[in-house]
């Protein structure tokens, strides 16, 4: 890398590209929500079709990554207001950032089968 160079791709750079494209994800699909939703007003039997659609498998695993990027979003945020509000936080950043990764690929794991159950069933068999 070319000296002075602001960012080294260490845990710090790479927690907060992370935490903005899980935000723009978590926005998009908040926006989209709020127009689907808005359609029952329009047409409620566009409402159904669309809603229908979302009983696919791709959308089932769509589901389980709108899962996951509001889980480490959340997590990380913690992650953040101990960085920045407690007096030895950016002492154990690296050490929080870990833990954070830590504990999400736990509740992720615990995830898996609640959220994609339906896919797995439709792929699978019962």
């Amino acid at each position: 890398m070319p000296a002075g160079t602001l960012y080294r791709g260490r845990e710090g750079m790479w927690s907060w590209v992370a935490h903005r494209v899980t935000g723009v994800l978590i926005f998009f699909f908040l926006f989209v929500h709020v127009l689907d939703t808005a359609l029952v007003r329009v047409s409620p039997e566009a409402y159904d079709d669309v809603v229908a659609t979302y009983k696919t498998p791709l959308v089932n695993v769509m589901e389980y990554g709108l899962v996951a990027a509001i889980l480490f979003h959340a997590l990380n945020g913690l992650r953040v207001v101990a960085v920045d509000f407690w007096a030895k936080g950016p002492k154990y950043q690296k050490q929080l950032l870990w833990t954070v990764v830590g504990v999400w690929v736990v509740l992720m794991a615990g995830a898996f089968y609640p959220v994609l159950q339906h896919t797995l069933r439709t792929l699978f068999g019962s």
